[in-house]
């Protein structure tokens, strides 16, 4: 297994982030109780959460990876950084096939690597949606994580918005793009 699919979700973030203006991050997003620097700041502080976690074998005792407000500075470069070090992390001679422990279990570096490829696509959905951008994102790859979201979230990861990492499934019409279906699946309003 390569790093492939991830550095391909990452670059389409990227490609949403570079739109995004300042004048846009009080806007709200999909969300619901994030605006678009908070989602900005979950990128890029979740992007070296995940280089820190895979280094270590476990998550942080403390998690202050998102407490830099990075739409301060240039929020492509800090994509580009965090992004580099998560995808070297990742990368490393046995990382993926290596355990890592969360707060809510243990999982194999290749299936931590699943989930930090569907947050950053999906929270670049999120900042699409939110910022006026098209949503019709990456379609190969949109298909390929609804598939893979439906064979991996469980009902017992959806619930209220800030409590749960999903919310309720969300209906949608199946002829919308994938990557509109994958936000739908993961409880976002299309």
């Amino acid at each position: 297994m390569s790093t492939e699919t991830l550095a391909a979700a990452f670059a389409t973030a990227r490609g949403v982030l570079s739109n995004v203006t300042a004048d846009q991050l009080d806007d709200p997003t999909p969300c619901a109780s994030w605006d678009v620097r908070r989602v900005v700041n979950h990128l890029v502080g979740g992007a070296h959460w995940f280089e820190i976690t895979t280094n270590a074998g476990a998550s942080p005792e403390a998690d202050d990876t998102e407490d830099t407000d990075y739409t301060t500075g240039d929020i492509v470069a800090a994509y580009d950084t965090a992004s580099a070090g998560a995808l070297a992390a990742f990368g490393a001679d046995g990382a993926l096939e290596r355990m890592i422990t969360l707060p809510f279990g243990t999982f194999p570096g290749a299936g931590f690597m699943a989930l930090a490829t569907v947050d950053h696509f999906a929270h670049a959905w999120d900042l699409a949606r939110a910022t006026g951008q098209s949503t019709d994102l990456a379609p190969e790859m949109a298909e390929q994580l609804l598939s893979a979201a439906q064979a991996m979230i469980p009902d017992q990861f959806r619930g209220p918005d800030g409590v749960a990492p999903f919310g309720p499934e969300v209906a949608v019409d199946p002829t919308a793009c994938a990557a509109d279906r994958l936000a739908a699946f993961l409880g976002r309003a299309v």
